[in-house]
């Protein structure tokens, strides 16, 4: 038997809360590039209904939520809340649920200047990796909202490939 989720397949989407819908249209559709699928709401709830599946505030009102496709990988699923007890600063990587989303591109050098060029806060220059990661280069830039995110590349592929019995899956490969 085999462990795991019975029948899982991969990540979906990957759900994100800003605090305004329309600024994350703006990033995800015209400077990521993603496209725009639909839209639904808003919803508001006088029970506990958002308490119980959502392990929300009950009296937040979910503004909407916009669907986006981003190449290949996982869709977008981008929510605009209101929650009494909102925290409205994003977590660091270093925080206790931290994140970040990286984006793969062939060109990292042309995709940093265009980030800058859509006044985009780039963390520093494409730092190179090494170890199993060497081969990679990557760079973290912030959202307008200040969430963190990520470029990289790595064309030749990494060196932990080359004797790897599974490889990481790869935007640019994904039928391997």
């Amino acid at each position: 038997m085999s462990a795991g989720i019975p029948s899982l397949r991969g990540a979906e989407h990957i759900g994100i809360t800003v605090p305004d819908i329309e600024q994350a249209h703006d990033f995800f559709a015209n400077v990521i590039g993603c496209d725009f699928v639909y839209k639904l709401g808003p919803w508001t709830r006088k029970d506990d209904w958002f308490t119980e599946h959502l392990n929300i505030h009950p009296r937040s009102v979910l503004r909407e939520i916009r669907f986006y496709r981003c190449k290949f990988g996982p869709n977008f699923e981008v929510f605009e809340f209101e929650s009494p007890d909102q925290n409205a600063t994003p977590p660091r990587n270093s925080d206790v649920g931290g994140h970040h989303l990286a984006f793969y591109v062939d060109d990292i050098v042309a995709a940093v200047e265009y980030l800058k060029s859509h006044n985009l806060r780039v963390l520093g220059e494409p730092s190179a990796s090494s170890s199993a990661s060497e081969g990679q280069r990557w760079v973290y830039f912030l959202s307008p909202w200040g969430m963190q995110f990520e470029l990289v590349s790595f064309p030749n592929g990494k060196a932990y490939e080359s004797s790897a019995r599974i490889k990481l899956w790869h935007p640019s490969r994904p039928e391997l």
